[in-house]
């Protein structure tokens, strides 16, 4: 094959007129592109040049937190959220125990939840999964060990599931972390305003929330509970619970301005 790279590079010396020096450096190039060829060949993958191909997608598993928290219909509504939509069997039957239980809160949750897959069914098929997992009885597990059978992500906001699914393997595309990372960013130094709410785990300590629902933890805000006051951005701190804000009431000498709560 390298022979017969330099022997095309005689030939285009002929055909485009080019100097003989030319020509052995396209034979050159020719002829490493051909060597590229046979090892990609013997390795049994495809050169470097070749293109990437995805992995098919196993679709999207539906826990019972993402539906119930209704946010995930929003995101399939702009067109971020790709592949099929899967909803075990098993999922189902864990909403109509919810809708049917005696505690009226969870009998709304478990409403709710059929609500919600009525809309993703207007907005996009959903496919109800039949198969089960043998031997397993807890939902979460059921739900981790059948994305990882069928190579899907699982869709939640349940933390801990997130963990497990995690630890096994499993994508996940946890919903609050998508809403946290769309959250504006807060950096030290910021002037913000927000309503003092409640004391804080620590002495001296008020708590309060921004229109997102970012939490703001005030160094010595008790004193100033039901009050809206000016606070100054000290550090955030990002987990997948959510984001936390530290700020320190402004006096008059900080910059003026902020953001409202």
């Amino acid at each position: 094959m390298v022979v017969c790279a330099a022997v095309a590079g005689a030939a285009l010396a002929v055909a485009l007129r080019v100097p003989p020096a030319a020509a052995a450096l396209a034979g050159a190039a020719l002829g490493a592109a051909a060597v590229g060829l046979e090892l990609a060949v013997a390795l049994g993958r495809a050169p470097a040049s070749a293109a990437r191909v995805r992995p098919p997608d196993g679709g999207k598993l539906l826990d019972t937190s993402a539906i119930i928290d209704g946010r995930i219909a929003d995101v399939v509504t702009t067109g971020y959220l790709e592949g099929p939509l899967l909803v075990p069997r098993f999922v189902l039957r864990e909403l109509q125990r919810l809708a049917d239980g005696a505690d009226p809160l969870r009998r709304n949750r478990g409403k709710r939840g059929f609500e919600i897959l009525k809309r993703l069914q207007d907005l996009r098929s959903v496919e109800i999964v039949e198969a089960d997992v043998a031997g397993v009885s807890d939902v979460d597990a059921k739900l981790v060990e059948l994305a990882r059978q069928r190579g899907a992500h699982v869709v939640t906001t349940d933390y801990n599931l997130n963990r497990v699914a995690e630890l096994s393997g499993v994508s996940v595309l946890n919903v609050n972390d998508l809403a946290n990372a769309l959250k504006p960013v807060v950096l030290p130094g910021e002037s913000l305003r927000v309503q003092v709410l409640r004391e804080g785990k620590e002495p001296g300590q008020g708590v309060g929330f921004l229109e997102d629902g970012t939490m703001v933890v005030v160094e010595q805000g008790r004193r100033l509970l039901g009050q809206e006051v000016a606070v100054v951005v000290t550090s955030a701190l990002q987990t997948s619970a959510g984001r936390m804000v530290f700020a320190r009431p402004r006096v008059d000498t900080d910059e003026s301005g902020g953001r409202d709560a």
